[in-house]
């Protein structure tokens, strides 16, 4: 099966498809169980009606010309005999049935002594409701031969030779129900066969309809999903707020979105991590050349050379292998800050003190160059709250950057001027400035600007400083103009003392 076919019949319409069958079919047999419920209490409520006066007209018509009882009290046995053949002549349905006051059956032609499921009486209760309504209400009553079933009847009071009570006919007796419910089969068999055959014709019409329209925005996020997961990351699901299932379409463009972000700083990582190891391996093999050089001029030629040239050449070696350990040293550094290892801790300290003792350390490097190294305003005392390890590593690396890109008798500036409730920072030289269109990415990994000029260095102070003011939630800034100069800024937080 191709792919088109398989985004146009997915599982979900197939089942989709089930319940709406089984759905109909449910609907279809409570339709017919309901519909014959209705019409069998529909026929027998019309027979009711029709029939409600009988009993009346058997006491005014029969017992009018012949009691129902003999001069014995016993029961007129052929009288009913007679009353019976005449009515069932008529309905072959009819029971009648003569009741004392209490409702005790006294005689019936059609009771069988012997029957098991009869009853000796029933009960007044829809007798006395049906004499009172006129049988204008539909009442069921109690069937004398089976106690479990109800059926419809025609009741009426006597008052004969001293005999109270009812004559009670079923007007659906054990006949009628025998053929009723021969035909109701029937009926129910034809009604189910056509019933089965319109509903399912336009079951699958509807269903075609309905299925098709539901699943319309199914099959579109579908196709999105497919052309997606098959390549083309641009596919997105267009008006997702218009969609029947918004919340699956916006989130499907979310994660789309999520997923092509992720991919393209990916791209991005891969790219800056190769630059980095191109470079780095640069770095590397250029002092590893150096050392390998001079070290084997010393081993071929130590015996003619001078003191002073072996001093000179060991000298270089020295350099040249700091160079080295300070390349290593930063690499593991901006690695495991990179990889979130560092956690800072941060704590009150004196900003200024921190900063007197960078301005000493590098004193002797600056005045080697013949550029001025000074701290501004180091009368004040400002105290920050951060991490002094990491503070003092961003300074070093900025002085030591700054001092690096300033030319003789040129001059760097440690500054330090509270403002609300942060210290500034700001370190300013009158070195070769940084281009405006480099200026953005001179904190990235390994980016130098002056690449005609490149200084010695492996490019990653400025990135460690970043790294360093993103632990402290605050970020350096750069102004600078070319010959003019560069300021390094940023601010930490005051140390507020209770």
């Amino acid at each position: 099966m191709s792919k088109t076919a398989k985004t146009l019949t997915p599982k979900l319409v197939k089942k989709l498809w089930l319940a709406f069958i089984l759905l109909v079919l449910l609907m279809g047999i409570s339709y017919i169980s309901i519909t014959s419920y209705l019409a069998n209490m529909h026929n027998e409520e019309t027979t009711q009606r029709l029939n409600a006066d009988v009993a009346k007209h058997v006491i005014d018509e029969k017992f009018t010309n012949a009691s129902p009882f003999l001069e014995d009290g016993s029961v007129n046995k052929p009288l009913f005999g007679d009353l019976m053949h005449d009515m069932m002549a008529v309905n072959r349905g009819i029971e009648v049935y003569l009741l004392d006051q209490k409702g005790s059956i006294l005689y019936s032609v059609v009771l069988d002594p012997n029957d098991k499921d009869a009853t000796k009486s029933v009960s007044l209760a829809p007798i006395n409701s049906f004499i009172a309504d006129d049988g204008k209400n539909f009442i069921l009553g109690d069937d004398p031969r089976d106690a479990e079933q109800q059926k419809i009847f025609s009741a009426a009071p006597y008052a004969i030779d001293g005999h109270n009570g009812f004559v009670y006919i079923v007007l659906a007796g054990k006949k009628f129900q025998e053929v009723s419910s021969t035909l109701l089969g029937q009926y129910v068999a034809k009604l189910g066969l056509g019933s089965f055959i319109l509903t399912m014709f336009f079951t699958v019409l509807i269903g075609l309809i309905a299925i098709w329209f539901l699943t319309k925005n199914l099959r579109l996020i579908t196709g999105t999903v497919r052309r997606f997961s098959d390549g083309d990351l641009s596919a997105r699901i267009e008006n997702p707020d218009d969609s029947d299932i918004s919340i699956f379409a916006n989130s499907f463009n979310e994660m789309a979105d999520t997923i092509v972000d992720n991919m393209d700083k990916m791209q991005s990582v891969d790219l800056l991590r190769r630059e980095l190891i191109a470079n780095v391996s640069h770095d590397l093999r250029t002092p590893l050349a150096i050392l390998k050089g001079y070290i084997e001029t010393l081993q071929m030629k130590r015996d003619t050379l001078s003191e002073e040239e072996k001093q000179e050449y060991l000298q270089i070696t020295h350099s040249n292998v700091d160079k080295l350990s300070k390349l290593i040293n930063q690499l593991f550094e901006y690695s495991k800050l990179e990889a979130e290892q560092v956690v800072p801790v941060k704590e009150p300290f004196s900003i200024t003190e921190l900063s007197h003792d960078l301005i000493a350390k590098f004193k002797v490097i600056a005045q080697q160059k013949q550029i001025e190294l000074q701290l501004d305003n180091p009368q004040q005392n400002s105290m920050v709250f951060a991490d002094v390890s990491l503070v003092e590593r961003a300074l070093q690396n900025l002085i030591e950057n700054a001092i690096k890109y300033t030319e003789p008798k040129g001059k760097v500036t440690l500054s330090l001027q509270k403002i609300g409730k942060n210290i500034e920072i700001n370190i300013t030289d009158t070195g070769t400035g940084i281009p405006v269109n480099e200026q953005p990415f001179i904190f990235d990994r390994y980016k130098q600007v002056d690449e005609s000029a490149k200084k010695q260095g492996s490019g990653l102070g400025l990135a460690i400083v970043k790294k360093i003011m993103e632990l402290h939630d605050t970020t350096i800034t750069v102004l600078s103009k070319p010959k003019e100069g560069s300021s390094f800024i940023f601010n930490l937080p005051a140390y507020q003392q209770v």
